[in-house]
């Protein structure tokens, strides 16, 4: 039988196949190795963003305490993430007095102040507008992940889809133009924005995380869920019309037997 195969993929041209090489015990264990690093990796490195997060929370924060608050006057052991603790509770209590009318008050001299400062002005209102904008509500989040035709005809883009063009913009276009923030690759905060038309967009099932990834990671990691393909059907429906309105006529065996009929003079 062997033989018999060689013999047919000489014959066809092919070199005699040779069977694979056995795995030895070094590429086994580097195999194995790879696979464990694969796994623990984003585990350790999510770890110790974590770990590093607190211990920076806690250097910044307890120097600032008096000893009547810190832990180590009662305890003598160090509590890590006491600090991240103390500045959660010490935000919740300066939204809360923002809330009131005399925290209100308050915000806005302070903001008159800010803004009145030449080189600090600047900043302030920028990060200001950011941080509004981050903590808005859902209107200023993206919706969906899309798929719109750039740079040129026939190839593709991700981006997210933000809301339809308003003020003068829609009444340039029109209303049918929605704004897509088409973002770089593999720095996501940076991009440009878009109005397209409503028809000329594809919208994707992943989500706005999904496709984060997809970006950041240069279209390495992509949602595993993928939507399953629906099986087209080549025949047309009965009833169906064409490009032009007319009907589309449905052919059968007997079509096809006049057609392949020889003619007759």
């Amino acid at each position: 039988m062997a033989k018999k195969k060689r013999s047919d993929r000489e014959a066809h041209g092919l070199p005699p196949s040779e069977p694979p090489p056995k795995p030895t015990l070094f590429g086994w264990l580097r195999s194995r190795f790879f696979a464990g690093v694969v796994i623990a990796a984003p585990i350790a490195i999510s770890i110790g963003v974590v770990y590093w997060f607190i211990l920076f929370m806690d250097a910044r924060i307890k120097p600032l305490l008096p000893p009547i608050l810190k832990p180590e006057t009662y305890t003598n052991i160090a509590i890590p993430g006491f600090g991240v603790l103390v500045a959660i509770i010490a935000l919740t209590l300066l939204g809360a007095i923002a809330t009131n009318l005399i925290g209100r008050s308050i915000l806005r001299i302070s903001d008159r102040m800010l803004s009145s400062i030449p080189v600090v002005s600047n900043l302030y209102s920028a990060f200001k507008q950011l941080f509004e904008l981050i903590a808005s509500n859902e209107q200023a989040t993206f919706k969906e992940v899309v798929l719109v035709e750039y740079p040129k005809k026939g190839t593709w883009c991700i981006g997210f889809l933000t809301a339809r063009a308003r003020g003068e913009v829609r009444s340039r276009l029109g209303d049918e133009f929605i704004g897509v923030f088409v973002p770089t690759t593999p720095n996501p905060t940076s991009g440009f924005l878009m109005y397209v038309s409503g028809d000329e967009i594809i919208h994707l099932d992943m989500t706005v995380e999904e496709g984060a990834k997809l970006i950041i990671s240069a279209g390495l990691v992509v949602p595993e869920d993928l939507p399953r393909e629906e099986p087209e059907d080549a025949s047309p429906q009965p009833g169906a019309s064409g490009p032009g309105g007319e009907p589309i006529r449905i052919s059968g065996p007997a079509d096809r037997a006049d057609e392949t009929a020889p003619e007759q003079g």
